[in-house]
């Protein structure tokens, strides 16, 4: 049974969850395997590729607008010259190949086997049911991409569309809140839960000068202190940020129920704490630093 009332922190809470598991792909040595053998070898290339492959062979304006917090000469420096070195559909194979590999790897093979995974996937694909096309491109690519058959690949696309869904929402409330994509980069940091400022650098493409010069424009609109922490008005700000992310991405979640959603955080957040454990994740990877 459906709900309108689904608690956003509840909606938000599985988002995270589900993340956390569809996010270990990046940073796995799998995909870098799988993308090499194809030819493409440049970190950023590869990171750039996989994701935007669901559109197409589009050029580097698609990809920055749909990324919205990479740099843009970044983005052009790869895309769309990586489509001459292996097409869409072949890197959309390759990426699925390395999931494969690293969520055995990551979570073991009883784990994607399992009636918890089929279960998780169920409910996950049931959720995405409730997603929209409207005004969300990197979700509705993915939309048109066919559901796996293995139940840990069908769950592991199934949050893919889940992230993508609440993605494109949040890239309208940061452009509701007049914060640019580096803007963006920068509060999230200074919340504590965002990309450490060398893993901006190394794989955003804006540089030091340049963030310093974002803070300087947030500490003149008072979202920022002189230590670069966020004022009451910056708290507010993401606080405010983060719920009409919640309202923009309440229909799955609202579609799935309030039994189905608990019961999903549950799976997700365990799958996600194996992966972790295991390694997922560098240990720099959040923080200030």
């Amino acid at each position: 049974m459906t709900t309108a009332t689904l608690d956003g922190r509840a909606a938000r809470r599985c988002h995270n969850a589900l993340n956390s598991l569809h996010s270990t792909h990046y940073f796995s040595p799998d995909l870098g395997r799988e993308a090499g053998a194809l030819g493409i070898t440049e970190p950023q290339a590869v990171n750039f590729a996989v994701r935007a492959a669901a559109l197409g062979p589009v050029g580097a304006g698609a990809v920055a607008a749909t990324f919205y917090n990479y740099k843009y000469e970044l983005v052009a420096r790869h895309v769309p010259a990586v489509w001459a070195t292996a097409g869409p559909e072949q890197v959309l194979a390759a990426r699925l190949r390395a999931v494969d590999a690293t969520l055995r790897r990551l979570l073991g093979e009883d784990a994607v086997t399992s009636a918890d995974m089929a279960e998780a996937a169920r409910l996950a694909l049931r959720a995405a049911e409730g997603c929209s096309r409207s005004a969300r491109p990197l979700y509705s690519a993915h939309a048109d991409l066919p559901v796996p058959e293995e139940p840990h690949l069908a769950y592991w696309h199934a949050a893919t569309l889940l992230r993508e869904h609440r993605g494109d929402g949040h890239l309208a409330a940061l452009m509701a809140a007049g914060l640019d994509g580096l803007e963006a980069l920068v509060t999230h940091t200074a919340t504590g839960k965002g990309l450490a400022p060398k893993w901006v650098f190394s794989t955003r493409g804006w540089t030091r000068q340049e963030w310093d010069a974002a803070t300087a424009r947030l500490r003149d609109r008072g979202l920022l202190d002189e230590d670069g922490e966020l004022t009451g008005r910056g708290v507010a700000l993401r606080e405010e940020i983060e719920h009409e992310t919640d309202r923009l991405d309440a229909a799955p979640y609202a579609h799935l129920g309030d039994k189905d959603v608990a019961r999903l955080t549950e799976l997700a957040a365990a799958f996600a704490r194996t992966a972790l454990g295991a390694g997922a994740f560098p240990a720099d990877l959040l923080g200030k630093r």
